[in-house]
């Protein structure tokens, strides 16, 4: 399998974990998917002040500057593969 079929596999057993991950993790999922399929974060933070969803994803994302895709493809693996083995 190649890096781009483990990773499109983790993308979809993301969705079938048997529990729903907190957070952070979710942020941590997100952010990795972000920079492994759209590269480093080049939109505007939220404007709403309120939009603290927005924001935290803006942040997470924006924090992987720089991280490759094949890096992130492999974390974001990782980490789905430590989700539905616990």
């Amino acid at each position: 399998m190649t890096l781009q079929d483990t990773f499109i596999q983790a993308v979809a057993d993301s969705k079938t974990l048997s529990a729903r991950p907190d957070n952070n993790t979710l942020l941590k999922l997100y952010s990795l998917y972000k920079q492994a399929t759209e590269g480093d974060n080049t939109e505007d933070v939220p404007s709403n002040p309120f939009d603290i969803v927005g924001k935290a994803k803006h942040n997470a994302w924006d924090a992987l500057k720089g991280l490759s895709a094949d890096d992130a493809k492999t974390q974001y693996t990782n980490l789905v593969n430590t989700l539905k083995n616990s």
